[in-house]
């Protein structure tokens, strides 16, 4: 089963998913971004994992060829932080990747973005986000094949419920 969730930008998907998680943190494997603030403006994202690692995957100091919008995209550390942890997890099928997101700033990761193929590919449990608009081929792809469910401010609440049971997570 695969789930995935899109929604304007803010509306809560992020949330939603770490409600998911937080139910049964020990039936997942992945990550999920959040912003860094500072000084009350948002300069960046980073990445935290399920194992609690974290990892500044874009920053407007950041200095690289890789750029969406203000921000610098740190490719290399965010494979070198995630992809270990999904690789690992596509092998053993034995929990619930966690994918969060599969967005413009990490399909900048050409490894990433084969990862997601093989991923779609397969028959491991996922939960994950894509944004709302199409902003790579494969983000397309994922609408088209596993339409997604919209999250607004009417579901926000209800959803994570909803996810846990369709995962067969109780609590």
């Amino acid at each position: 089963m695969k789930i995935f969730l899109t929604g304007i930008p803010g509306i809560g998907k992020t949330t939603v998913v770490r409600k998911v998680y937080s139910k049964a943190p020990e039936m997942f494997t992945g990550f999920w971004t959040q912003e860094i603030r500072e000084k009350g403006r948002r300069t960046g994202f980073e990445i935290v994992t399920t194992e609690g690692r974290r990892a500044p995957l874009a920053h407007v100091e950041i200095e690289s060829p890789h750029r969406v919008g203000k921000y610098g995209v740190n490719v290399r550390g965010f494979e070198d932080v995630v992809l270990p942890l999904l690789e690992t997890a596509l092998r053993r099928r034995d929990r619930i990747i966690l994918v969060d997101e599969i967005g413009k700033m990490e399909l900048l990761s050409r490894k990433f973005e084969n990862w997601v193929r093989r991923m779609l590919d397969s028959d491991v449990r996922v939960l994950a986000t894509i944004p709302i608009r199409d902003v790579h081929p494969l983000v397309s792809r994922i609408r088209r094949e596993f339409p997604p469910l919209e999250v607004t401010v009417k579901n926000r609440n209800s959803l994570p419920e909803e996810i846990a049971r369709r995962f067969h997570i109780e609590g």
